[in-house]
């Protein structure tokens, strides 16, 4: 995992108001995960306020944004951070980040893709996993897999165990 990769955070999904907030769409664990973070995209875009929008997403200011026209602009931006600055991390716990393009391995030994999704539709994360190529170079088909101890017996920052009954071609 590199410690300088940078993590999206969130995304602005347009203006608020006409002094220059924005509004966003949040990527972590609510408000809270964006409050301990001052700068973002490599300190472009520094955060003088942040409140909670009451429907799972927040209004946020920024110093060099300073009317509508200039947060209009912002539209469609990532806030990202580097990997370097998020928390660490407790046992079992991990960051949707340090997953994605992790290679996955069945726990029989077959190698089975790279991972290229982390969901989650309310009822726990799921892995999205891509074979890889076939022999006429055309994108391996993708499979789920749930993030749980059955499907998902070991992972590590080199790569995913997968469960061969979860992994089986349709």
């Amino acid at each position: 995992m590199a410690a300088d990769r940078p993590v999206t955070m969130a995304a602005v999904t347009g203006a608020h108001g006409v002094t220059g907030e924005v509004r966003l769409k949040l990527f972590g664990e609510g408000v809270e995960s964006l409050r301990r973070f001052r700068a973002f995209n490599d300190s472009s875009l520094t955060l003088t306020k942040l409140r909670d929008d009451g429907k799972g997403g927040a209004i946020a200011r920024f110093a060099e944004v300073t009317d509508r026209t200039a947060a209009e602009k912002l539209r469609g931006t990532t806030l990202t951070v580097p990997r370097s600055a998020l928390p660490p991390l407790g046992a079992g716990e991990y960051y949707h980040a340090d997953l994605i393009g992790l290679p996955a391995v069945s726990d029989t030994g077959e190698a089975l893709g790279a991972c290229v999704a982390v969901d989650n539709f309310g009822a726990g994360d799921v892995l999205e996993i891509q074979r890889p190529a076939g022999e006429d170079g055309k994108p391996g088909k993708r499979f789920m897999v749930p993030m749980r101890d059955s499907a998902v017996p070991e992972w590590s920052a080199e790569r995913l165990v997968i469960s061969a009954a979860f992994a089986a071609e349709d």
